[in-house]
């Protein structure tokens, strides 16, 4: 048996998914209201949030490794034009490209106009522009402007934090200051009367931080690893911003790869047009000597009596000359390297020096030091790439220092021969005037400039060919376009948002407040914890709690109601008295003292006391109610009676006073006699513990059939439990939302060590009108209140 009442005793374990349910769904009202929130707030979201467009393109980055090249020109295009798709992508996200694109379209100034809620952007389709009279990039400020008629416009400022406003009709293309920042208005091609009387908002933002912000909404994507196409998006207010800005884009960076891939043959260009500026000096010094030097001498030509003598020389001359170009020039090239103030610039290439390994270092040198910049534009010099390409690059200007050093030796070498046969072919033409032989000197001076003057020449033409031969780095495949309609915002979507907000959110703090909520609910809370017989439940009575608070206290209605059988009220207290009574039957035939406690304020044993005398007196009883609450006297006050009336108190503290002097007899046999609670006494505690109190009951049981007698909560003070030694059966009321969960053991302890003779349990304040967790545990009975009957209170149908 013990095993059982412990098993009875368990509390449930788990959730009931339709009790939850239930329980939700009795919130509907504020469900309803949730509903109509945050639908109300998701339409006004959409209604005024801006739209928003995706533009996108498709280009191809151009490989000269794929076409065919012409004119034998497939060395400089494949060095000049080879490119790596990893690379341009970060050259499409650079800031520098971006801040050039802003500056061209101007997309720092931003023009606006609201339709309904909405504010709409109108890029190119203002009425009005704005620029500013100094440049100023990092400038915030906003305002409006009100077209009036054909050349005037309003402009309205004000300035947050300092309550100043700007408010001025000003004509079209005057200079405005606002704010001190001097603005210049004008008209576009859309101006026009429709527009008279609509404000446009113009802001101006950093170019920084317009740059930043098109760097993120920048989308790069690459189709396939191995392919060069590049899809470019872009997404703004503006469907016709957004195509601009890849347009632009594009255009910037061909532009930018032009520049770049030009770079080698522009230093070129400039090392050869200064040394022709050198070299016609030169010439020209040479040619004057020979001039000044045949009319001194008059020396027509050479005697031909040295002509075999001659041709020899001329042979090994010719040598010599060409050893000497090449000497001349090797040492210009060896100058160039060492040169401090060249070191940043690249090399010049292709100037014709016979060794084909001096020609192929260099190239590669320009193309390592022209990836080693473009590195450094899009990071730091302190990459730890860049410094290791800076060592590469010094390493091999030094394998090319010494490259063309062994160069000049070899030339000097076979120069020194050359001229050695000279000199000894000279020697046999010994007959030849000093004279001539100097002429022949400046001859060959001559020679030498000439050759190395066409010789640049010729190189100047041939970079000249090669600067034109670069191309454009990226092709436009699908010309920038935008999607036909807005993007964002979606409306399905927001609107989706709302409506599971406004479910979710309700439910949260419904779950939340259930199950954080650790006061009594209903009666399953209670029935798994005491196991004390559970005599009834009274329902919660809004209307009847209002005309407590409007009368201040019971009504003579309020017992008419309990005695009425066709309210809520009173067949709770008709179940309530048929369970007293087959409890009281159940434990004997003396049962004539219920005592009504609870363990705390507001339990509402006053009303069950007054409302089960109405009952138990319509039935026929002869009922007396006893209040013994001496500190109080609520039952007393609410039957109309106050503590200067004689009393319980009076009758325990003066033997002079007799019980018939203390009890008031009601005017109506269905009305039950009252024995108030008297004045308030200094030692209720020490009264009730007097003799005279065992004394007045033996009184009242032999007079009436019931005696109720209203006590004070038990723990609070020593009344309950001093007064409990005279009751036949406790009535423990426990009110819903009152008492806490964690005091239920406290009250099954009380009814297992038996401190409270016979007792059994009231739940007070049910509102049966919930659905769900802890309530609803009734006899059946629901809002209609009965078995089926459907009588009670008549409430409009939902």
């Amino acid at each position: 048996m013990n095993n059982i009442q412990g098993q009875q005793r368990t509390p449930e374990q788990g959730v009931n998914i339709v009790d939850l349910a239930l329980f939700l769904a009795s919130k509907w009202k504020w469900y309803l209201l949730s509903l109509i929130v945050c639908l109300g707030f998701a339409a006004y979201k959409y209604a005024t949030a801006p739209f928003y467009y995706h533009s996108y393109a498709t280009v191809i980055i151009k490989d000269p490794s794929n076409k065919t090249s012409t004119g034998g020109f497939d060395r400089y295009e494949n060095t000049i034009n080879k490119v790596n798709v990893s690379n341009e992508i970060l050259q499409f996200r650079s800031k520098r490209l971006i801040r050039e694109v802003v500056k061209r379209l101007h997309t720092d100034f931003s023009y606006r106009t609201r339709i309904k809620l909405r504010d709409i952007e109108l890029y190119n389709q203002s009425p009005v522009k704005v620029a500013l009279a100094e440049d100023m990039p990092n400038l915030y400020f906003a305002f409006d402007v009100m077209p009036v008629d054909t050349g005037r416009v309003r402009v309205r400022s004000v300035w947050k934090g300092e309550g100043k406003q700007f408010d001025r009709t000003v004509a079209l293309g005057d200079t405005v200051e606002l704010a001190g920042v001097p603005l210049v208005i004008g008209r576009t091609n859309f101006y026009s009367p429709q527009w008279y009387g609509r404000e446009v908002r113009v802001f101006r933002q950093p170019v920084e931080d317009v740059v930043a912000r098109y760097s993120a909404q920048l989308g790069i994507r690459q189709e396939e690893s191995d392919a060069t196409i590049l899809n470019l998006s872009v997404i703004d207010q503006s469907a016709a911003l957004g195509r601009a800005i890849i347009s632009t884009l594009i255009d910037v960076y061909n532009e930018e790869s032009i520049n770049d891939k030009n770079q080698v043959a522009i230093n070129t260009a400039n090392f050869i047009n200064d040394r022709l500026i050198i070299i016609e000096s030169e010439l020209g010094g040479v040619e004057s000597d020979l001039e000044s030097f045949k009319r001194d001498n008059q020396i027509i030509n050479i005697s031909s009596t040295a002509g075999r003598y001659m041709g020899e020389s001329a042979k090994y001359n010719a040598d010599a000359l060409q050893y000497e170009t090449q000497l001349r020039l090797a040492k210009y090239i060896r100058d160039y390297l060492t040169d401090p103030t060249k070191d940043t610039e690249l090399i010049p290439a292709n100037l014709g020096i016979t060794d084909g390994r001096i020609e192929g270092q260099i190239e590669a040198y320009n193309n390592l030091k022209l990836k080693r910049d473009k590195l450094i534009e899009d990071s730091s010099s302190q990459n730890p790439v860049v410094e290791e390409l800076n060592d590469k690059l010094a390493a091999m200007k030094h394998n090319i220092i010494r490259a063309v050093d062994n160069h000049i030796v070899s030339i000097n070498v076979r120069r020194n021969d050359a001229q050695g046969y000279e000199q000894r072919a000279e020697a046999r033409v010994a007959s030849i005037p000093t004279k001539e032989r100097h002429m022949l000197s400046i001859e060959r001076q001559q020679k030498i400039k000439e050759s190395l003057y066409m010789f640049l020449l010729n190189r100047r033409e041939e970079n000249a060919l090669t600067q034109a031969m670069a191309d454009n780095n990226a092709r436009i495949v699908d010309d920038p376009a935008s999607t036909p309609g807005h993007i964002s915002p979606k409306r399905n979507r927001i609107f989706i948002l709302g409506f599971l907000t406004a479910i979710f959110v309700p439910t949260v703090i419904f779950l939340l407040s259930l199950f954080l909520n650790t006061r009594v609910r209903g009666r399953r809370d209670i029935k798994g914890v005491v196991s004390a017989p559970f005599l009834g439940e009274i329902p919660l009575d809004k209307d009847l709690h209002k005309r407590h608070k409007k009368h201040h206290g019971a009504t003579e209605d309020d017992d008419a109601e309990a005695c009425e059988s066709n309210t809520l009220i009173g067949e709770s207290f008709r179940v309530l008295r048929s369970n007293i009574s087959f409890m009281t039957r159940a434990g004997g035939d003396g049962a004539k003292v219920f005592m009504l406690t609870s363990f705390n304020e507001g339990a509402g044993k006053t009303f069950i006391a007054r409302h089960l005398a109405s009952v138990l007196a319509c039935s026929g009883k002869r009922v007396a109610v006893v209040d013994l609450d001496l500190r109080k006297g609520t039952l007393s006050s609410r039957y109309g009676i106050h503590h200067h009336h004689t009393g319980i108190s009076n009758y325990l503290s003066d033997p002079a006073v007799q019980p018939h002097d203390i009890i008031v007899t009601s005017d109506s046999p269905e009305k039950p006699d009252v024995v108030p609670a008297g004045i308030v006494p200094p030692n209720p505690a020490e009264l009730l513990l007097s003799q005279r109190l065992d004394d007045l009951m033996k009184v009242l049981r032999k007079a009436y059939d019931i005696i109720i007698v209203d006590a004070v909560p038990i723990g609070v003070v020593a009344d309950a439990s001093i007064v409990n030694r005279v009751a036949d059966l406790t009535v423990f009321v426990v009110r819903v939302g009152k008492l806490d969960r964690r005091q239920l053991p406290e009250l099954e302890a009380l009814y297992t060590e038996k401190k409270l003779h016979n007792m059994g349990l009231v739940l007070n304040g049910v509102d049966f009108r919930s659905k769900g967790y802890g309530y609803g545990y009734g006899y059946g009975y629901g809002y209609g209140y009965g078995y089926g009957y459907g009588y009670g209170h008549k409430h409009k149908k939902k």
